[in-house]
């Protein structure tokens, strides 16, 4: 053959691979592999070229496997729901689902041109009620379930023992405990809102204070949201990375990422003031070393520490804070700013006072919202005490094994020692009752937090990083959430035979800029009323992000041969994800 003639070749291949279901998966081998790929999000440009970089490896893979006589579950299908879909279909002013339907196709026919060996009788789209009655189900498995620390798994509400001091106090008090154990609940949240898009937006989706689509400005502001439980899963999720097969580095970015640490909450009180604040550090050793204290622009205290001669500062600062993601606000190399609020805090173990400074590198979601400085031993509080030259209190000595020069900077105050040495003397009292000098900092660590305890200033505490998923967007282009807020203040669930709660036909699907979503211009879908109890009441409006239905896809591949046929054991497969 002088030439390939591609057109021609492949056209013909493609055709029989369709007619005969070449790739369709079978269980007559004992070996089996599963290889799945990340689904397309089906924008209306189709297929670009990082799409065919990833599916071509992993095509490659299981036609490999293949020939070694294992049968491969290969499948393809479409992340349908979200904001990329909505943006569009606002843009042309055609119908989110319209788009949505006209852009599978246009992929699914490029990735069929491409020849990739799919079984497409298993093809998924997010968006369908079919898919989405399970994405609506597993969320109300997690509001009905509740986490038992004590095996680490779910459990149903049902199940939760209920003291008697609550029930005393009467239905509303039961449902205020059961919401806090929910693993889905109810709550005002701080959230990036970006009023162009009219959404609620993700940390991910938020660069430079602006958004990554469109690039409109976003500013952060108290919204009621569902939440997700997640953090409860921490412990659970550190263990069990051991588990996975996945390189070293992988494991360690999971690790940072969920930011396990323990340490210590103390208390300091608010100088002229009835209030105080709690700060939350991994070294109580470095305790007597504290300079300045910061607390993040969204602490509930700012107003009540800040003083009339630094009010506009402080309120200029927090607002221009509020407009940044908290990814930008805590980038390590990005250079650290605050304000001093003109208040103080009393340092619990010396009596000291100790200024008080606004940071926006501290996050009102990470620990208490309030860190105490110390710069002699952190590299981030000597940055901010270099710039607001603050002083430099070392408390700790290197060990002999470190070079003269290199300990007396750190004596000195020049640099930030950050490793383990022996405490240098100290003449507060506390120190001295302790005998702290001399003693290696762990030692020292244990004393002081243990003298915390018994004096009422402190307690030892367990901190992640790991936040609750913040899971309401106010767009249409979503899984609408099954629940109901009634005219009484009570929120109840739908049931399960009440799925899929369909998503609403809209013809104004805009976003708009108050925070309500569009579902709630579909009012005869919006209002209900209780059957039994003849109570009003409205659906929620909210609908869930774009990662909802994302998410368990991989289990959805496995759980059936055609999507209508076998929602028993899709079931059974989805009651894995509350394991």
């Amino acid at each position: 053959m002088s030439e390939y003639n591609h057109s021609e070749i492949e056209s013909k291949w493609q055709e029989y691979w369709e007619k005969n279901k070449t790739f369709k998966v079978g269980n007559a081998s004992t070996k089996k592999l599963y290889c799945l790929d990340m689904f397309p999000y089906p924008s209306g440009d189709g297929l670009h070229i990082g799409h065919p970089l990833g599916y071509t490896a992993t095509d490659i893979y299981s036609r490999y496997f293949r020939m070694k006589g294992y049968s491969v579950l290969h499948p393809m299908g479409f992340d349908a729901f979200g904001l990329p879909t909505e943006q569009h279909a606002v843009k042309v002013g055609v119908h989110p689902a319209i788009i949505a339907e006209k852009n599978c196709g246009v992929f699914r026919r490029q990735l069929k041109s491409l020849g990739y060996s799919y079984d497409w009788d298993r093809e998924l789209s997010t968006c369908t009620p079919e898919y989405y009655k399970w994405t609506q189900w597993i969320f109300l498995k997690l509001f009905n379930s509740w986490f038992d620390e004590a095996v680490q798994k779910s459990r149903p509400i049902e199940e939760l023992k209920i003291p008697n001091e609550i029930k005393s106090q009467g239905i509303n008090a039961i449902e205020v405990y059961l919401s806090e154990h929910r693993l889905a609940y109810y709550t005002e949240a701080s959230v990036n809102w970006c009023p162009e898009l009219g959404s609620v937006l993700a940390n991910e989706e938020v660069i430079n204070g602006l958004s990554e689509r469109g690039g409109f400005p976003v500013v952060k502001r108290p919204m009621k949201q569902w939440m997700l439980r997640i953090t409860k899963y921490a412990e659970r999720l550190i263990k069990e990375i051991d588990e996975v097969n996945w390189p070293e580095n992988i494991k360690d970015q999971q690790r940072n990422w969920i930011g396990k640490k323990l340490g210590s909450e103390i208390t300091f009180k608010i100088h002229n003031s009835d209030k105080q604040v709690i700060a939350f550090t991994t070294r109580p050793d470095t305790l007597f070393g504290v300079t300045f204290f910061v607390i993040s622009p969204e602490h509930p205290l700012v107003k009540e520490v800040t003083t009339a001669e630094y009010k506009e500062k402080v309120e200029a600062y927090c607002d221009n804070a509020l407009k940044m993601s908290e990814l930008d606000r805590t980038i390590e190399n990005r250079k650290k700013t605050g304000v001093f609020t003109g208040g103080y805090v009393v340092n619990p173990i010396n009596s000291e006072l100790i200024p008080i400074y606004i940071g926006d590198y501290v996050l009102i979601s990470f620990g208490t919202g309030a860190v105490m400085g110390v710069p002699a031993h952190d590299e981030r509080d000597f940055e901010f005490a270099r710039t607001f030259q603050i002083d430099i209190r070392p408390v700790i000595k290197p060990p002999d094994s470190i070079s003269d020069e290199i300990r007396m900077a750190v004596v000195e105050g020049e640099v930030a020692y950050t490793e383990a040495g022996t405490m240098l003397p100290c003449n507060f009292p506390v120190a001295r009752e302790l005998k702290l000098e001399g003693r290696s900092n762990e030692e020292a660590a244990k004393l002081i937090n243990d003298w915390l305890i018994k004096n009422g200033k402190g307690t030892s505490v367990v901190n992640y990083k790991l936040r609750d998923w913040l899971f309401s967007r106010q767009r249409y282009w979503g899984e609408p959430i099954p629940m109901i807020h009634w005219d009484d203040g009570s929120i109840t669930a739908m049931s399960e035979n009440e799925l899929p709660l369909l998503l609403p036909q809209v013809d104004d699907f805009k976003p708009s800029q108050d925070g309500e979503s569009p579902l709630a211009k579909a009012k005869d879908w919006l209002y209900v009323t209780c059957p039994k109890t003849g109570k009003k009441g409205r659906r929620e409006t909210n609908t869930m992000p774009n990662w909802a239905g994302s998410c368990w896809y991989y289990l959805r591949s496995v759980s059936y041969t055609h999507l209508r046929a076998h929602e028993t054991k899709a079931n059974l497969v989805c009651r894995l994800l509350l394991e």
